[in-house]
């Protein structure tokens, strides 16, 4: 795993888009098509709209799977996943070709289907943020690093369900939904490239012992460093808690 610290959250989007755009095109050079994932949230916002200006990227060639969504929540509603990846992305860049998880229907349906399509073939890159809690998707502590399942239905832990309040997703806790569809662990680990956006103080502690902690399913995305393709890319707020000696093996390591 390799960590990058930028000064501000709009840099650190856009060097990872940036090499997001690389990886993209150079897999669709090679192969004829990109298979992506793609993760949504705040922390996204920024990182996908550089990705969708990035110039010599023929969309029509790449394919999209969604990393989570939560059960029993319409299209409709503003923090839809589907919703949020339509207007913010799969619009923007005019893909045509993409795997949306719908949580308001037959749920184990979706996950076989989609799952089905998902392992048909290596995902050249895989999108990913670090939830306050250290969740990696939807996958809260503490994870399930042994199943091999492509899509789990998961149970929220209060540590995730209110981030997505303070986030203004939704009006108080009791109007988050309790269950959701996430990727799991084991799959997204498969992906040949993983690229981690994780801006913002809010985040510090769970960077901390996802980077410097032990790997366990209590910091779920300290599995990212076991993937010799992860790259986290952190601002100065995200990176706030790691030791000087972290901080300067960083440098030395750049």
């Amino acid at each position: 795993m390799t960590v990058r610290i930028f000064e501000d959250k709009r840099s650190l989007s856009q060097a990872a888009a940036d090499r997001a755009a690389v990886v993209i095109r150079r897999a669709v050079a090679d192969q004829g098509r990109a298979r992506i994932v793609v993760a949504t949230g705040t922390s996204q916002l920024d990182f996908l709209d550089s990705l969708t200006k990035a110039e010599g990227i023929d969309w029509q060639r790449v394919e999209m799977f969604h990393l989570d969504e939560y059960v029993g929540l319409p299209v409709t509603h503003p923090a839809s996943f589907r919703k949020y990846l339509l207007e913010k992305f799969i619009r923007k860049a005019g893909i045509t070709q993409f795997h949306l998880l719908d949580g308001d229907g037959d749920v184990r349906g979706v996950i076989r289907r989609v799952g089905e399509s998902l392992q048909s073939a290596p995902v050249d890159i895989a999108f990913a943020g670090i939830g306050e809690n250290g969740h990696l998707a939807f996958n809260d502590p503490p994870a399930d690093f042994e199943t091999q399942e492509p899509f789990l239905i998961v149970e929220l832990d209060e540590a995730c369900r209110r981030q997505q309040v303070g986030e203004g997703w939704f009006a108080n806790i009791s109007e988050v939904p309790r269950q959701a569809i996430s990727m799991s662990v084991h799959q997204i680990l498969q992906a040949r490239e993983i690229i981690a956006v994780v801006p913002d103080a809010r985040k510090a502690q769970a960077v901390k012992l996802c980077i410097e902690g032990e790997i366990t399913p209590l910091a779920p995305a300290s599995i990212l460093r076991t993937h010799p393709g992860a790259t986290i890319y952190l601002d100065t707020d995200s990176a706030s808690l790691l030791s000087p000696a972290k901080l300067a093996a960083l440098e030395a390591a750049r």
